[in-house]
């Protein structure tokens, strides 16, 4: 694999990426290291690139803003974030040269409870994904190129064979996913060498933080997923979803 074979693609304008061309630069970039690939990311589409990150750690923050001061970084503030994902958040802001970007949904938690009823989550959990994560992440990309997350293969079944980039349709836009293929060992080993802010929930038995009425601690031997939407047939909040 040779990194700099993407380079190649580095200059096409936003209109002539497609599926076919991610899959170009998805088969040169698939070994290689995800400091190789921010770095390919931030040559490729410069300010036209969005960080997505949910503040289970402060990897993409740290990766990207050392490379491209004041990068966006979206946070989906849906209204229900533990309190320890709020502070590393925040503790991220102050550690990183980023802009954070609060991504809001179109009704406050009291809002969605006066027109749907109180608790949604609980009784209609994808639309109530749909409406405090799956749309508001829809408008704050527009305007972008690409967009980077931090979604690995060993999250999930539905995610194994994940792309490190990728023509994402649904947005109109390139997909790229530095932390593809890493385990939770080399996701430690970077914190450590970086010395970076840390969810806390972590280590409390959380290995898949979302929304707090939706997320539970993980049992030893459960599925890392496990405490996501447990009890309802629901894995996916839909934004990795095609």
């Amino acid at each position: 694999m040779n990194v700099l074979g993407a380079a190649s693609l580095t200059l096409l304008n936003p209109t002539e990426w497609n599926a076919e061309t991610c899959a170009e630069v998805n088969a040169r970039l698939l070994t290689a290291s995800a400091e190789h690939i921010a770095d390919w990311a931030v040559a490729t589409f410069g300010d036209s690139i969005a960080i997505a990150a949910s503040m289970q750690d402060t990897i993409l923050p740290h990766m990207f803003g050392t490379r491209r001061e004041g990068v966006d970084v979206l946070f989906l503030e849906t209204g229900y974030h533990f309190q320890e994902t709020i502070d590393t958040r925040d503790a991220a802001a102050i550690a990183f040269p980023i802009t954070v970007v609060n991504v809001m949904p179109e009704q406050t938690v009291a809002e969605q409870d006066a027109t749907y009823g109180k608790d949604l989550f609980a009784r209609d959990p994808g639309l109530c994904c749909q409406m405090r994560k799956v749309d508001p992440l829809r408008r704050a990309l527009e305007g972008y190129s690409a967009w980077v997350t931090g979604a690995r293969r060993v999250d999930a079944v539905t995610r194994s064979e994940l792309p490190v980039v990728s023509w994402d349709a649904k947005h109109g836009l390139v997909k790229i996913n530095p932390l593809a293929l890493w385990d939770d060992a080399a996701v430690d080993a970077y914190e450590d060498r970086n010395g970076l802010p840390r969810n806390p929930l972590v280590a409390q038995g959380y290995p898949s933080i979302g929304c707090f009425p939706c997320t539970r601690k993980v049992a030893p031997g459960e599925d890392r997923r496990a405490g996501r939407w447990a009890g309802q047939d629901k894995t996916e909040c839909g934004i990795h979803v095609a």
